[in-house]
């Protein structure tokens, strides 16, 4: 009787499994991209441009600021001058390496910073980059 049981589950949670296949194969997953793009997305760019200039400005305000915030460039050298005085040779090296990749970080981001600004400008003269 157990076994009888047993085979009928099994059964269900194969014709289960066989029917979920099926629907997913006929054309109920998601849509496939176009190959190449149709046009070069200034318009929904322009609408992005306050929330992009919010997130970069976030960004570097936290870079910069001081040991005490998370995620800054100060705290990140505490802590690598911490981990030297404690003779953490491993933890120090592998805490520096992370340190010159977020200094690197202020530079790429002021970039950004700039040629967003010259984007809105662009997008004020274009009508928000509509397609005529």
């Amino acid at each position: 009787m157990r076994t009888i049981k047993t085979a009928a589950l099994a059964l269900t949670a194969i014709g289960a499994l066989l029917a979920a296949a099926g629907t997913a194969s006929a054309g109920g997953g998601p849509p496939t991209p176009n190959a190449t793009p149709t046009g070069d997305g200034a318009h929904v760019l322009c609408k992005r441009v306050p929330k992009i200039e919010k997130r970069l400005e976030r960004s570097l305000n936290r870079l910069g600021a001081d040991a005490a915030r998370r995620g800054s460039i100060a705290r990140l050298a505490k802590r690598v001058e911490n981990a030297k005085t404690a003779g953490h040779t491993e933890i120090e090296t592998y805490l520096n390496d992370k340190l010159t990749f977020r200094r690197s970080l202020v530079p790429t981001l002021e970039k950004r910073q700039k040629d967003l600004a010259t984007v809105k400008t662009w997008c004020k003269a274009d009508k928000k980059g509509s397609e005529n």
